[in-house]
């Protein structure tokens, strides 16, 4: 069970790196007003999407013990990242409120996973 939940978590990493990796190579065109959700960006929050349920439920399987307030708050900001992405996909030019908030929640979202214990 340990090698499988360790590869939901590389999964779910990829899709991090994806999703803010796709933000980051963007910033440039963002203080211009250019720049745009990628089709990286949208598969890597569905990727988080997917393999945090799935990490969710193997953890459950496993009986090891889940924070449920942590994955919450965890889960209510990808879905938000999510439909940000999803809503601005294909828009050639998005707000920088908007595309300044989904590299700010995915950020923190990160740091909710790494310093919540």
């Amino acid at each position: 069970m340990d090698v499988l939940i360790n590869a939901f978590v590389g999964l779910h990493i990829v899709g991090i790196a994806a999703l803010l990796g796709g933000f980051l190579s963007q910033m440039k065109q963002m203080s211009s007003g250019t720049a745009r959700m990628t089709p990286g960006m949208l598969h890597g929050a569905l990727t988080m999407l997917v393999t945090g349920v799935a990490l969710v439920g193997l953890n459950e399987a496993d009986d090891s013990a889940v924070n449920t307030v942590k994955i919450g708050i965890k889960m209510a900001l990808l879905i938000v990242i999510l439909g940000l992405v999803y809503v601005k996909r294909d828009e050639e030019k998005v707000e920088s409120a908007a595309f300044g908030a989904v590299g700010a929640l995915t950020t923190v979202n990160i740091f909710i996973a790494v310093l919540w214990t």
